[in-house]
């Protein structure tokens, strides 16, 4: 099969494509786009002299089979053989999101790898895989949040063929799958869209310089580039929907924001091919304008992160303090983030000493995704120490039973489910070793506040630090991880079970709490769960049947309980 090329390079004056030593010249269109006068074979290498310098890599290429600074090859997705005819995604009020990093998932590394962890995962209780990002990014290890070239799926994991045979394989095995964007901004290294087009605008200031040109000159063409390429991971790759990074540092004062745009077309895209579509935002703004429709001045996309809830989580259980986490230091907050995904809404926030975030109103839970631990809250620590690095045993089962009894819907971090040894650190392969030292640089003047010795701070660049941080499934089948996965097993089979525990009617969820005792109680339906969290042993009443207990030899005593610290106690009672 072959295909005829075109490209949007408004800055240039003259363009050619470039297969082999053949120079090809390209004819200009309207706004910007050229077109070639011949058609490539699918696969050939490929890419565009722009004013006789290059060639560079198609700003829409489909595969970097040899990295970010290689030449295009262009992709049939036709040629595929689906077999998840019917395959409809769980709707999120049911899902339980299991997050995951590609390379650091298995051994292996690689899309075809992870097949071979489906099962467990089905087995687990899970329903929606999350991939961190795999648009081809610099070297061949990372975290993916600089991306380069945005429709390609990474070489190091297996390219376009492996991604489609994980999606394929999980839909077969239950599981939906969805893709962690990054339309923020965009690498540095391999990044040459600057010189194709107005990708970016320096009307606003970003962590990482100008922003992605939303609403500035040739704003139409980028939008266009964007959207196209979020249609592309549902449609081409049969993902169930987009987990997009960091919405608050997308700039647009368009009348049409970009993200309404994207959620109006990925709901075309579902009434075209059949099947459900979801968009879920990371914000830090606490604004509830996110998932209201449109039609009531919302953007509609489907659920946002709500991380104060993983803040007041993290906090009781840790007593950590420090930057944002002084915010949740309140007795109250926990108690507030079962029922109220933002603490902060409208509320004074000393961390950023100004008010913060506006109410949820009466969204329903479903529109929100909480989380005990994330890539975020894992990584960006000096040493990337999970929660099981941190609490106790008895904390991180009252974390799990607290996650996973809460209105929202639940996020897992790849390895949480047996409380996994290895950390998950910050790792690059950047080949620029001008930008390699900034990185190394940059990681550990972060934490020069923080660290005495700075200098143990893992180097993100040895390949040593990212062999660490892969995850040694062996470890399950002994203490004290087995206990944890069995935890995690009871728990979520009891949320399967109960359709009370998926019922995204936060009114109907009841919390008790004694700050000074420190204990509290979470009541949803037939379902109840009791935690310690104090210094002291604390006698309750309780309710119901015990279906999940630590210390194991936890008892009902003539409708009593006494929970040590650290104990936990999930009854049930009769219907």
């Amino acid at each position: 099969m072959s295909v005829r090329l075109e490209v949007w390079a408004p800055l240039p004056k003259r363009v050619e494509l470039a297969v082999g030593e053949e120079r090809i010249p390209m004819q200009p269109r309207e706004t910007g786009w050229w077109v070639a006068e011949r058609e490539i074979e699918i696969g050939l290498e490929y890419g565009y002299v722009l004013d006789g310098e290059g060639p560079y890599p198609d700003p829409r290429s489909g595969w970097q089979q040899e990295g970010v600074l290689g030449l295009s090859r262009a992709v049939d997705h036709a040629a595929f053989s689906w077999t998840d005819d019917g395959f409809s995604a769980s709707p999120l009020a049911d899902a339980v999101i299991y997050e995951l990093h590609v390379g650091t998932f298995t051994p292996g590394g690689t899309f075809e790898s992870a097949i071979d962890r489906l099962g467990d995962l089905a087995d687990l209780g899970v329903t929606h895989l999350e991939l961190m990002p795999v648009a081809e990014f610099s070297g061949d290890r990372g975290w993916g949040y600089d991306g380069v070239d945005l429709y390609a799926p990474h070489h190091a994991y297996g390219g376009p063929e492996g991604l489609k045979r994980l999606v394929d394989a999980a839909h077969r095995h239950g599981l939906a799958v969805l893709m962690d964007v990054v339309y923020n901004h965009l690498g540095p290294e391999g990044n040459f869209l600057p010189l194709f087009g107005p990708y970016f605008t320096s009307k606003y200031t970003t962590p990482w310089g100008d922003a992605v040109n939303f609403d500035d000159a040739g704003s139409h063409e980028v939008r266009r580039f964007v959207i196209d390429n979020a249609l592309m991971w549902m449609r081409d790759y049969h993902v169930d929907g987009l987990r997009i990074d960091a919405v608050h540092a997308i700039f647009d004062q368009s009348a049409v924001h970009i993200l309404e745009e994207l959620a109006t077309s990925t709901r075309e895209l579902a009434a075209e091919v059949g099947r459900p579509l979801v968009l879920i935002a990371e914000s830090d703004l606490n604004d509830p304008r996110l998932v209201k429709p449109v039609s009531e001045g919302g953007y509609g996309l489907d659920a946002v992160w709500a991380d104060d809830v993983h803040h007041a989580l993290h906090v009781a259980l840790t007593n950590e303090e420090t930057g944002y986490y002084a915010d949740f230091a309140d007795a109250d907050a926990l108690a507030r983030a079962i029922t109220d995904p933002f603490v902060y809404a409208g509320h004074y926030s000393a961390f950023r000493d100004r008010l913060h975030g506006r109410p949820a109103d009466d969204l329903p839970g479903d529109r929100f995704v909480a989380a005990l631990q994330n890539h975020d809250q894992v990584g960006n620590r000096a040493m990337g120490d999970r929660l099981s690095h941190l609490v106790s045993a008895g904390r991180i089962r009252i974390g799990a039973a607290l996650l996973l009894t809460m209105p929202y819907v639940p996020l897992l971090f790849a390895g949480a489910e047996w409380g996994a040894s290895s950390p998950f650190q910050y790792f690059t392969a950047h080949g620029s070793p001008q930008l390699a030292r900034a990185v190394r640089r940059g990681r550990r003047e972060e934490f020069g506040d923080f660290i005495e010795n700075v200098e143990t701070v893992p180097d993100p660049q040895d390949p040593a630090t990212f062999e660490a941080s892969k995850l040694r499934w062996e470890e399950r089948e002994r203490e004290p991880h087995a206990g944890i996965l069995a935890w995690y097993r009871e728990l979520l089979a009891l949320r399967r079970a109960n359709p009370a525990l998926r019922d995204a009617d936060r009114d109907a969820v009841t919390v008790h709490h004694d700050p000074d005792a420190g204990w509290l109680r979470i009541v949803r339906g037939p379902i109840s769960v009791v935690a310690n969290l104090g210094a002291e042993p604390v006698e309750l009443d309780v309710g119901g049947e015990i279906r999940l207990a630590w210390p194991e030899d936890t008892a009902i005593t003539e409708g009593r309980v006494t929970l040590p610290p650290d104990g936990v106690l999930v009854t049930e009672t009769p219907r």
